[in-house]
C-alpha cells in the first residue's frame, strides 16, 4: 500500500478507535464527530491514492464531496449514501455551542452504537475499494 494511503487509513483507524472510546465514556456527541472523522479520512485515503506527488486531498469535511472526489459515490449503495448524509452534520469541531447542544440532544447510547456499527461497515467497504 502507498505510504500516503496508509497514512490516511491509519488516522481513520485511530479515529474509529477514539469513537469507540467515546461511546464507552458516554460522550455521544464525540462518538458522532469521530465517526465522521473516520469516514472523512478513509475517503481521503482513496483520494490520496490518485493524487500526484506532493498533492493533498481537498481540505473539506463534506463527506458527499469527498465521496464524489474519491469516485465512490456511484458505486455506493443508497444506504451508504444516506449514512454519509447523516454523518455530515456531526462534524461539530468548529460549531457554535447552541448547534452542538442541539446535535447532542439527538445522540444517546443506542444511536452511538448504531453509528459505530455503520461506520465500521462503511470503513471496511471503503478499504475494499483499493
Amino acid at each position: 500500500m502507498d505510504n500516503k494511503v496508509e497514512y490516511w487509513f491509519s488516522i481513520a483507524d485511530y479515529d474509529f478507535e477514539t469513537a469507540k472510546a467515546m461511546l464507552e465514556t458516554k460522550r455521544y456527541l464525540y462518538v458522532g464527530f469521530m465517526c465522521h472523522q473516520t469516514i472523512e479520512k478513509a475517503f481521503k485515503a482513496i483520494i490520496a491514492r490518485d493524487c500526484a506527488d506532493g498533492e493533498l486531498p481537498p481540505k473539506t469535511h463534506d463527506l458527499t464531496k469527498l465521496s464524489i472526489r474519491a469516485k465512490l459515490i456511484d458505486i455506493m449503495s443508497d444506504e451508504q449514501q444516506d449514512f454519509i448524509e447523516e454523518l455530515n452534520p456531526l462534524n461539530i469541531e468548529a460549531r457554535y455551542p447552541e448547534y452542538k447542544e442541539r446535535i447532542a440532544q439527538t445522540l444517546d447510547s443506542e444511536v452511538g452504537q448504531t453509528l459505530i456499527k455503520r461506520t465500521e461497515g462503511l470503513l471496511c467497504w471503503i478499504k475494499e475499494q483499493l
